[in-house]
């Protein structure tokens, strides 16, 4: 039995052909993949831009009622019968004692910081190919993932 070339497909597309229809359409999906997150951005970034002019109102009016309830601390020390300008300085090394402290503690937390030296370091063998002894690096700066890998993992026994 003979099959009529009628009845057999027109031609089968080459692997060539394949894998450019492939390579089209994933580059089309791509595209429409990024539009859709552009769209998502603006709208999130619409949100996010309201709700900062919403929270910035409202530090605006907590500052203003911090004022306000500085006056009314001031003036009741003035009713328990401190002179004004005693009252009033009170409560303004009250709010210096605060600020700084809290100057304190955040620079406390800076100095914690280390800025990004292993990246800068991993950056400038990478684009110089070498190490710092000018020796040809072979072994990679061990990865945030695999630093502290050695570690055995603790048993609940022990």
């Amino acid at each position: 039995m003979t099959l009529n070339p009628s009845t057999e497909p027109q031609q089968e597309e080459s692997l060539g052909a394949l894998v450019a229809a492939a390579s089209d359409q994933i580059s089309t999906l791509v595209r429409a993949e990024i539009e859709l997150a552009k769209t998502e951005l603006r709208f999130d970034a619409k949100r996010v831009g309201v709700a900062a002019g919403l929270f910035g109102a409202a530090a605006f009016i907590a500052h203003l009622c911090l004022i306000l309830a500085s006056f009314a601390i001031a003036y009741g020390l003035v009713a328990l019968g401190l002179s004004t300008w005693l009252a009033f300085t009170i409560v303004t090394v009250f709010y210096l004692i605060v600020a700084g402290l809290l100057v304190f503690f955040a620079t406390r937390r800076l100095k914690g910081l280390t800025g990004m030296k292993r990246t800068l370091r991993s950056l400038k063998t990478l684009k110089s190919g070498e190490g710092e002894s000018g020796v040809a690096v072979s072994p990679a700066p061990p990865t945030a993932g695999q630093v502290g890998s050695h570690r055995a993992p603790v048993s609940p026994g022990r």
